[in-house]
Parts: C-alpha cells; structure tokens; sequence
C-alpha cells in the first residue's frame, strides 16, 4: 500500500470561504499579555461577508486577548481528524451585548439551520450575556493535509 502524501493547495479567498463554511471544529489563537500564545478550541461558522464567526463570552481568554490585540489566526479543522485543514491569520472584533444579538443569531444559522424558537434564541443569549468574535481574513495557508513527503511517494 502506498503512503499517504502530504499536500498543500494553495486557494483564493472564494475557496477558502468554501473550505471553511461547512466545517466547524477549529482552535482559535490569540496572544497573550505576556506575548506566549493562547489557543482554545471553538466551534465556527462564517457570516455572509466570509468572516469567520466564533460564539463566546466576555470573561473568556480568547475575549480578552483578542480585545487588546485583534491579530488572531483560527485553524479550522475538518470532521475526520486527519482530514484537510487550513490556517487563517486574520483581524478579530468582539461583539457584545444588544449588538450581538442579531451576529449570533446569523453565527447558529450559519452552523445549524433554522432554530424551532428564535425569540427564545435571542433572550437566552442577552441572559447569558454572549459575544461573538468576528474575524477578517488577512492571510492564509494553503489547505493542507497531513502525510508522508512527496519524494516517499
């Protein structure tokens, strides 16, 4: 059986947005004050200008690192662990209270479809006091997937 090889694809911004939109497991890179960094995993979806939309909370590390220094990359993972990934460097803006009502209802939208009650939808998230981090692709990788090096091929 021959070993599985390495492959790195370089794509547009179109296709990374398409890579990105039906996966929703990544880990989400902020720097901490002390400059070390600061990884949590997250679960994403993308908004309809293709930023990458993450739902969170104020008090969260990934909040409050991303509030004081908006550089983040995400690495948005495929389902199958060794399937495809790709890394995107980006700009983050949190988004709190009133104003993230509406971006979190496009954020579950964007990963589950229609909810059966969005009212409901909308209270529990001012009660629980939500964010939503929003993150602008600057840069990107090459989607890649793990694997031997070409020349073992």
């Amino acid at each position: 059986m021959s070993p599985q090889i390495a492959t790195n694809t370089t794509v547009t911004r179109e296709d990374l947005i398409a890579f990105i939109r039906p996966r929703h497991h990544a880990i989400v890179l902020t720097t901490r004050g002390n400059g070390r960094p600061q990884a949590s995993p997250v679960t994403c979806g993308v908004d309809a200008e293709g930023r990458i939309v993450i739902s969170t909370y104020p008090e969260r590390a990934k909040t409050r690192n991303a509030r004081k220094d908006p550089r983040v990359s995400v690495l948005v993972l495929s389902d199958d662990f060794g399937g495809p990934w790709v890394q995107v460097d980006g700009t983050a803006e949190v988004i709190d209270g009133t104003a993230a009502v509406e971006p979190l209802v496009d954020y579950y939208r964007s990963i589950s479809g229609e909810h059966p009650d969005w009212d409901e939808y909308r209270q529990a998230m001012l009660r629980q006091g939500k964010s939503l981090l929003r993150v602008a692709p600057v840069s990107w990788g090459p989607v890649a997937t793990g694997g031997f090096p070409r020349r073992l091929a």
